[in-house]
């Protein structure tokens, strides 16, 4: 389908079953106008840039909410996590050459020859480097790579712990697996090939959660004991019929200079397990390391014994909460998140930095919410923590009030109200 008949047969409605599904939208028209003329205004980007074209498609990569494992995957543990209905979509379109040439809204046009596919330097934390390690990633599996051209836009918030990156490298995988791959590319692979980009070409060493819960859509629970295999289970439950709305509070603090801070959990973790002959804690018997606690704190430091019994407890605490949720009961979800939350406070603390002890704004908005939630629903620091954001599933007749209280202390717009999706990275209409 060519590019002019795609955003007609968009803006006519033909496409709306599809955005339904992706942005939760239940029949609200108004909603469902804004989804169809962001959808056509993306493919109207991609003809005022890159002009007509045949076999445009429309394609989504959604951004990621951690559910439950706070800090487990790096320590081969369980998680829990889902994709969320802030996206970015792209329209693309083979340009016939052997070039990708993309130009992102608000940013500055890229262009990649798929002819140079070695790590650049200077292309370190940049979306061209998450481009390239994702095209090397796929030709050294042995797919025969095309040039396209494409336009892309955004919701997923800037620092806000839904994972923009992998949101981006989800895309990119789902573009190339249209246009190249003949749809050969599983979510599972497709995320595993955006984490090969961004810890080799764009040079952060994060995890395979954040890249998984795009690309697998809904609910996942995601078990890391073999990380080159990870075993990966979609978690039947519909959010939109539990009574609460998910949300996501930014609370205005920054993640800058937090390297030290997050590279220290993983360090002590992994102190933790030396002192068993292990690397990770995932391979230390709870029983062992309960009876040598005592020994554990002269050798290792008593904030380290205290991360090493949250990664136990919320390694367990993730599958308990899948299991929740397989089973329908949201109550019992609730409680885990809610133990979840304070686990991260007490154990893990990871909700403010020691090297900038003023700076609390984590533990300000979990104090906050918890006083609007008087007791109901759940609430918790999202993502890697010490800044950045809290998350809150919230009772739906209490949403209102939480947001405008959030949003008073907080900040206009600092409280977004998401939904889980169902579907993953995927091509939303060609």
């Amino acid at each position: 389908m060519n590019g002019n008949e795609m955003r007609k047969r968009i803006l006519s409605g033909e496409a709306d079953q599809a955005l339904r599904g992706l942005y939760a939208l239940d029949g609200r028209e108004e909603s469902l106008r804004s989804a169809r003329e962001r959808a056509g205004r993306c493919v109207q980007g991609f003809l005022d840039t890159f002009g007509e074209r045949e076999d445009t498609i429309l394609c989504s990569g959604p951004g990621r909410t951690e559910i439950g494992g706070n800090h487990t995957d790096h320590q081969h543990g369980r998680v829990l996590c889902g994709s969320v209905d802030l996206d970015m979509l792209a329209c693309a379109a083979p340009n016939g050459g052997n070039t990708v040439r993309i130009l992102s809204e608000g940013y500055p046009a890229l262009e990649i020859s798929l002819d140079d596919l070695e790590p650049k330097a200077e292309e370190t934390n940049t979306s061209a480097a998450l481009v390239r390690g994702v095209a090397a990633k796929l030709r050294e599996s042995g797919f025969t790579l095309q040039g396209f051209d494409a336009w892309a836009t955004s919701t997923v918030i800037s620092g806000s712990g839904l994972s923009s990156s992998a949101a981006y490298e989800i895309l990119i995988g789902t573009i190339f697996n249209r246009l190249s791959c003949g749809g050969a590319l599983t979510p599972v692979l497709n995320a595993q090939i955006g984490q090969y980009a961004e810890n080799v070409y764009f040079g952060k060493p994060c995890g395979l959660m954040d890249q998984m819960g795009s690309a697998m859509g809904g609910a996942v629970a995601i078990d890391f004991a073999d990380p080159a295999a990870p075993v990966v289970e979609k978690v039947a439950y519909d959010f939109t019929r539990s009574g609460h709305t998910l949300c996501i509070i930014d609370t205005g603090s920054c993640h800058a200079d937090l390297t030290d801070d997050y590279a220290d959990i993983t360090r002590e973790m992994g102190a933790v397990a030396a002192q068993f002959g292990k690397q990770v804690l995932r391979d230390v018997d709870e029983d062992a390391f309960t009876e040598k606690i005592p020994a554990l704190r002269a050798s290792c430091g008593d904030r380290a014994v205290l991360r090493a019994m949250h990664f136990f407890a919320e390694n367990r605490r993730a599958g308990l909460e899948a299991d929740a949720l397989k089973a329908g009961d949201f109550s019992r979800f609730l409680a885990l998140v809610n133990e979840s939350g304070r686990s991260s406070e007490i154990l893990l603390q990871n909700i403010w930095s020691p090297s900038a002890p003023a700076q609390q704004a984590v533990s300000i908005a979990l104090a906050v919410g918890r006083e609007l939630l008087g007791g109901q629903g759940a609430i918790r620091v999202h993502g890697g923590g010490f800044a950045g954001t809290i998350q809150a599933f919230v009772p739906e007749d209490l949403t209102e009030g939480f947001r405008a209280g959030m949003e008073r202390v907080l900040g206009e717009g600092k409280c977004h109200i998401l939904h889980i999706r169902p579907d993953g990275g995927c091509v939303v209409y060609e």
